[in-house]
């Protein structure tokens, strides 16, 4: 961290990309149904992997599944799973694409049931983000009750790859909780107090 730069979340490190998706993206409430479906894919696809290898793909996902359009992804073929298992611009394990366009079916039945994915998922927090209150990286959880229904919830509706982790992951991504530490300049920019 050079000297004048603000405090931020230790997780963040000093690589550019995610030094910009920390101070830009991550945790800020997101209400719009294609970038709902971009975090759902992308925490999908970091099972197992570093946020940092996900991020440095984005732009290949963002290519090979259409611009994160859930209509478009749910009518891809075998032929277009077997491209994409070629693809070095994406993490290539079938199960995590397989399951991207799964989700992308499923994405769209919840659209049908509730207009959006957006009042479906904000319904869980009445939307408005939760506000913690974390001193340090090491406080925050891993999974919470709340994260653990989500998942059951998804995987009841035929989703994937939506671990209690994996949606604890997603709801801070998309901000329906703001965990930034305490110290962290964007902590009190997102609502915390």
């Amino acid at each position: 961290m050079a000297a004048g730069d603000p405090t931020r979340c230790e997780w963040t490190g000093a690589r550019e990309l995610d030094v910009r998706y920390h101070d830009e993206e991550w945790g800020v409430p997101t209400h719009d149904d294609p970038t709902l479906f971009e975090f759902l894919v992308l925490e999908g696809a970091q099972a197992g992997l570093s946020w940092s290898t996900i991020l440095a793909k984005r732009e290949g996902y963002r290519r090979a599944f259409a611009d994160f359009d859930p209509a478009r992804v749910a009518h891809f073929t075998s032929t277009r799973v077997a491209r994409l298992l070629d693809n070095p611009a994406i993490v290539r394990n079938r199960l995590k694409v397989e399951s991207t366009i799964g989700n992308a079916r499923a994405f769209l039945a919840v659209q049908d049931e509730y207009g959006s994915f957006d009042t479906y998922l904000w319904a869980l927090v009445d939307g408005q983000p939760l506000q913690n209150r974390w001193k340090r990286l090491a406080d925050l959880p891993t999974r919470t009750p709340l994260s653990d229904a989500l998942s059951k919830d998804l995987k009841r509706r035929g989703f994937r790859f939506v671990g209690s982790t994996i949606m604890y992951a997603f709801m801070q991504a998309t901000g329906m909780v703001n965990d930034h530490v305490r110290s962290c300049f964007r902590y009190r920019q997102l609502g915390g107090r």
